[in-house]
């Protein structure tokens, strides 16, 4: 299995060893477009893998701080508490870099800017970008692939 994410169309595509297309997501790349400089709030390019998956037997809409379940579900009472709360809910999908200089070690580490495929509140609006850096997904959305894809599967990251 393969990923491919377009910053472009935001799409992320799930392919199968042969390159077919199994499953396509509207996704939201950063809002400050592509970039590799740790602090640069950009989507890193490149080749990555899936280095870590995080919330495995969560509630859909479980609220992460630091990688770890808050014991919290988003809801739009929680976000009224919380306003501007960059909110990474239901599951992660924690990227590395493979390409070094480029999204591995340094100031352009992506497993370092803590770059993850996640999911977010569903008004989030989705096929523009907006995020922090992240890939954000609707969380049914991140919850499929989630199951779908093994640690360290390959993911892809192009403006193309």
């Amino acid at each position: 299995m393969q990923i491919r994410i377009s910053l472009r169309e935001q799409t992320l595509t799930l392919l199968d060893d042969a390159g077919q297309v199994l499953r396509r997501y509207s996704v939201s790349t950063a809002s400050k477009g592509a970039g590799e400089v740790s602090g640069s709030y950009c989507t890193p390019r490149g080749q990555h893998l899936i280095r870590a998956k995080i919330g495995a037997g969560q509630a859909e809409n479980a609220v992460f701080v630091g990688r770890r379940p808050s014991g919290e579900i988003y809801s739009t009472a929680l976000d009224s508490q919380y306003p501007g709360r960059d909110w990474i809910l239901s599951r992660i999908l924690w990227l590395s870099g493979c390409e070094p200089d480029k999204n591995r070690r340094g100031c352009v580490d992506t497993m370092r800017r803590y770059i993850y495929i996640h999911g977010s509140p569903d008004n989030a609006t989705m096929g523009v970008p907006g995020s922090h850096g992240c890939i954000r997904m609707r969380n049914a959305d991140i919850v499929d692939l989630f199951d779908l894809v093994p640690a360290y599967t390959p993911v892809d990251i192009t403006e193309a």
